[in-house]
């Protein structure tokens, strides 16, 4: 995969009227990221909903879910996270299978459809603690852990597992595949200047955008339905974020699995190592968003609502069709001081700006129907879950 990083010598206008003929090169595209506030930035937001409008309608989805932390013990130290811990640190904790199935059934019956699992890089590599909490519960590794977890979730209480677990190799996919009908991996950046000392994944073994952009085409290759995206504002250049659109873009142009892409901003926590790192802005999330939505064309793009506090519904005008995942019972524990939106005030937010909210499986509807993308054992319990929200949403 060829990255290219480099400022454009094309005008605004020239690219913008390029990316409205479906003419989306880097080049093009590092002029539209630098748009100016003012007309420039209006434009370009302009240019962005009116191709969402196009190509997915004036329906924005979600996915009603719990959030399941399976472990926040992690190996990786990254700049901005506050989720992972080591042993003994506060808070740090493994979920008993009895706790998982616990939330999983409190979710059922507030109406969810998706359990996200959620948990730290590999923490069995540099803990022994984690090591003997893998052999009290009769496995070895973290991964094999979440698999049995997955699998009882989905069989005891019919909730669609999504697995969220940082780098995953082949064997750990298909293990993964038959019990978690979607799974992602967040590439955040391709730029290797941020494994560089002194920045944000110095200490983060798994963060190398080699081995992250490894597992996302190894989902591809076993069609796995996949969610990928960008944190933005932790120190990549503009140019840096085309680059890793463009990647994204590829890969789903080879293979076809890549069901969403999320826009993530950055935000600040005081007890973080980039604590004073500057935020991104409203205006530098949302031209990045309206750059990910021409650059991608008809990928489902998803921005978190909670993460852009009260002002979130801008950034529908940026060409987003999709809020991500909403729990109407557990905390998103990455960002646990950031509550989602009650999702009755989100359909009214999101009515407001003329769209209406519309609830999605953790599998998108184009996969639904995919027997090559859905495993044997799921295609029934997906279509029938997603024949009753289509009676919903109607």
């Amino acid at each position: 995969m060829h990255v290219v990083t480099s400022m454009s010598s094309i005008a605004f206008e020239e690219a913008l009227a390029a990316a409205q003929e479906g003419d989306v090169t880097r080049e093009t595209a590092s002029a539209l990221i630098h748009a100016r506030e003012g007309d420039e930035f209006d434009s370009l937001l302009r240019a962005a909903g009116e191709l969402r409008n196009r190509l997915k309608g004036r329906r924005v989805t979600y996915s009603k879910k719990v959030f399941i932390p399976l472990t926040n013990l992690c190996r990786d130290y990254c700049g901005y996270c506050t989720f992972r811990k080591d042993p003994g640190d506060a808070g740090a904790h493994t979920m008993t299978p009895d706790e998982v199935l616990a939330i999983a059934e409190a979710g059922r019956r507030l109406g969810c459809k998706e359990a996200l699992f959620s948990l730290g890089d590999r923490p069995e590599a540099i803990f022994p603690e984690m090591r003997e909490t893998l052999a009290r519960l009769g496995h070895r590794t973290t991964l094999s852990y979440l698999a049995q977890m997955c699998e009882r979730v989905l069989n005891e209480t019919g909730l669609l597992p999504h697995a969220n677990p940082g780098l995953m190799g082949r064997r750990d996919l298909e293990t993964l595949r038959p019990v978690s009908p979607s799974m992602g991996l967040m590439l955040e950046s391709t730029s290797e200047r941020l494994t560089q000392i002194g920045m944000p994944h110095d200490n983060a073994p798994d963060k190398p955008p080699s081995l992250r952009l490894k597992t996302i085409e190894e989902a591809g290759r076993l069609k796995i339905p996949f969610t990928t995206g960008l944190l933005i504002g932790i120190g990549e250049t503009l140019e840096e974020r085309v680059d890793s659109l463009f990647v994204i873009r590829e890969l789903h142009e080879r293979y076809g699995h890549i069901q969403e892409v999320i826009i993530q901003n950055f935000r600040a926590k005081p007890e973080i190592p980039m604590r004073a790192h500057p935020e991104p802005t409203m205006t530098d999330h949302a031209r990045t968003i309206a750059v990910a939505r021409l650059v991608l064309w008809e990928m489902n793009v998803q921005v978190p609502p909670n993460l852009s506090d009260d002002r979130y519904p801008f950034l529908l005008k940026a060409g987003l069709n999709d809020w991500g995942g909403i729990s109407p019972l557990t905390p998103d524990f990455i960002n646990p001081e950031k509550p989602w939106p009650h999702i009755d005030r989100l359909a009214e937010r999101t009515a407001e700006e003329g769209f209406e909210l519309a609830e999605r499986l953790s599998v998108y509807p184009e996969y639904v129907d995919r027997d090559d993308f859905i495993d044997g054992t799921l295609q029934a319990p997906v279509r029938s879950m997603a024949d009753g929200l289509s009676s919903s949403n109607s």
